[in-house]
């Protein structure tokens, strides 16, 4: 039993390593943010779909429940899309750094969708998460519009965090995902559609892009999501939490030394970023202790 904790914390800190890996492959690919999306919903759902298929489980969701799936996956369309614009307009390093802000703006959320309190400590950690993103962008101010994306889609990615909670509990994950992943492409489609984008030009790719988009859909998407949630039905939410949170330090790590150039920030740009990871960890520490005590 204890090494297969082992085994699957080990497993973990590998997709969380993923994750991190994904911001390098939306800066690497040269293609505009939701043309991106567009394909890695599609190609992932198609892996989902061999998936589900080869696991023999079943496709039919309530049509009540399939609705709710439908606006998650758009939700989850622009939240991708956000993300990847402010990759290609600032930078991996920037757009992470304010990812690390997450479980922050979780903890905020989570007294809107399930009725709890705001805590004093998470009003304090807030100040200091702020005290540290004006750190970065005092120093950092050539990126602002990046900043906004960055925020933009980690507000999404919250809030499809939140819904997703509670529609997982009910049905299979990969299912649910498959269908999300087939709104944003109908979602996308249709906005695409409208803008006459779908020419010859559209899906004639470079040898490279199509590679790096096959790894971004099945072992970025696909496989992480799939192996994330067999994880975390053998390690508790709180150990998933806080190995989640480095994320961005991963990410941040591997663009400084496979991007090189741009990526390497100020000395006060990596004060920020350590400041806000480091409370947002915190964050995490609290909530735990303070949830055991409650027991």
């Amino acid at each position: 039993m204890r090494n297969d904790n082992l085994k699957s914390y080990l497993n973990l800190h590998l997709i969380v390593f993923i994750w991190g890996f994904t911001a390098i492959l939306g800066a690497l690919i040269t293609i505009d943010a939701d043309n991106l999306v567009w394909f890695r919903m599609l190609l992932a759902m198609i892996f989902l779909g061999a998936f589900i298929i080869y696991k023999k489980q079943s496709f039919q969701v309530p049509i009540k429940e399939l609705f709710k799936l439908i606006f998650v996956g758009l939700l989850i369309a622009l939240h991708w899309i956000f993300f990847f614009k402010a990759i290609h307009v600032s930078n991996v390093s920037i757009t992470l750094s304010i990812f690390s802000l997450g479980a922050f703006f979780a903890s905020l959320l989570e007294p809107l969708f399930f009725g709890r309190k705001i805590l004093f400590y998470e009003v304090f950690f807030g100040l200091v998460i702020i005290a540290g993103l004006a750190l970065i962008l005092q120093v950092e101010i050539k990126y602002l519009t990046g900043v906004y994306y960055a925020l933009a889609a980690i507000i999404l990615g919250v809030v499809f965090t939140l819904l997703n909670g509670k529609l997982i509990a009910d049905h299979e994950p990969s299912v649910i995902t498959f269908y999300e992943f087939g709104a944003g492409v109908f979602f996308i489609t249709i906005y695409f559609l409208f803008q006459g984008k779908f020419t010859a030009d559209f899906f004639t790719l470079s040898l490279n892009n199509w590679i790096l988009l096959l790894v971004l859909a099945s072992i970025c998407t696909a496989y992480a999501f799939t192996a994330s949630v067999k994880v975390m039905q053998r390690l508790t939410p709180y150990t998933v939490m806080l190995t989640t949170n480095l994320e961005p330090v991963y990410g941040i790590m591997l663009a400084y030394f496979i991007l090189g150039g741009k990526e390497k920030m100020s000395t006060e740009f990596y004060i920020g970023a350590v400041i806000i990871i480091i409370t947002v960890i915190l964050n995490g520490v609290f909530k735990h202790y303070k949830n055991k005590k409650e027991v």
